[in-house]
């Protein structure tokens, strides 16, 4: 793994910092109707995706999710003017205006989504992983899923496969305490979801999420676990969730004093104590962040705003092309 350096900590700060302010605006958005349909948010959950990115070749490595996909792809490169405008539902966005909150797609930036069915990216994931051992690409696979994704059968399918055909797969589930408002200890008869790696006897353990660190540290070992031949292997990644499953989520299954106290780990403020305490940088250039990161948000609010919706016909250039159905002449 590349040495954790100051100039990580300051880009974990800048980085976390952004993806929380840019879904802030997008709650806003939200509530003002500019984004329509479901908004699943990752705030709090920063720590697990800053970290990840530290130990990925984002040259070559993959990632797939499910509906909590907004910050992934920016992580990974893609413009983040472009993904506000996605779920603004404009023709600038990724899959222009198309696709929407719950999937979000970037195959130049190699990030597959974005999936609104529960567990539907896990076996896509081992799928993506066959297909870079099928062509001898040195290359892996990051596969994320939420604790309630844990119960689908397709997990269980994809972990015996992936083990069977040994496949370059790092599966990672998200373990922020509820499957929508349903808490762990009320659905699983093991609270400890990395044990279910070990009925496959593969690699597995749990993770602080809250710790881009740690994050960084254990994923690192994982990739290059899978890139050296390896196989696939199982983190549980435990972290939290500072707003609802969704943004109708009234939230009736915690209390407020319960959220509190996990945001006394926040892993934003948690690079930030360690810059402070390691003279890092200084408070003005702490502001200066904050104004890029404040400039930037605003930068993207404007450009999806500014952003024309798809025109009608884009629904038919969108769907599969017939050649002996000329009838829909296709323009994309």
């Amino acid at each position: 793994m590349e040495k954790i350096t100051k100039e990580v900590y300051l880009k974990w700060y800048e980085d976390m910092l952004f993806w929380r302010k840019f879904e802030d605006k997008l709650a806003a958005s939200y509530i003002q109707q500019k984004v329509r349909g479901f908004l699943h948010l990752y705030n709090g959950q920063e720590a697990v995706l800053a970290g990840a990115l530290h130990a990925m070749d984002l040259t070559k490595d993959r990632m797939i999710t499910a509906y909590r996909n907004h910050v992934q792809p920016i992580g990974m490169g893609e413009d983040p003017k472009r993904v506000m405008a996605e779920l603004y539902g404009k023709v600038t966005g990724t899959s222009k205006g198309m696709g929407g909150s719950m999937h979000i797609f970037s195959k130049e930036h190699r990030f597959y989504g974005g999936h609104g069915i529960v567990g539907g990216q896990i076996p896509l994931g081992a799928g993506l992983a066959f297909a870079d051992k099928y062509f001898k690409r040195d290359s892996v696979t990051i596969c994320y899923m939420g604790d309630g994704a844990v119960r689908q059968g397709s997990l269980h399918e994809s972990f015996n496969l992936a083990m069977l055909w040994n496949l370059p797969v790092v599966f990672v589930c998200e373990n922020n305490g509820y499957a929508m408002g349903t808490s762990v200890a009320r659905t699983s008869h093991s609270t400890e979801i990395w044990k279910l790696g070990l009925g496959y006897e593969m690699p597995c353990g749990p993770v602080d999420g809250m710790d881009p660190v740690t994050v960084a540290k254990e994923m690192s070992k994982a990739i290059e676990r899978a890139r050296t031949g390896g196989g696939p292997t199982f983190l549980e990644m435990k972290t939290y969730r500072y707003r609802g499953h969704s943004m109708s989520d009234a939230q009736s299954y915690r209390t407020k004093e319960e959220v509190e106290e996990y945001k006394k780990i926040d892993p934003i403020t948690q690079v930030l104590d360690v810059i402070k305490e390691n003279d890092y940088a200084t408070e003005e250039e702490i502001k200066a962040i904050d104004k890029r990161v404040k400039d930037l948000v605003t930068e993207c609010e404007k450009f999806a705003d500014e952003s024309e919706y798809p025109p009608i016909n884009q629904l038919y250039d969108v769907v599969y092309e017939q050649e002996d159905y000329p009838f829909v002449q296709h323009k994309i």
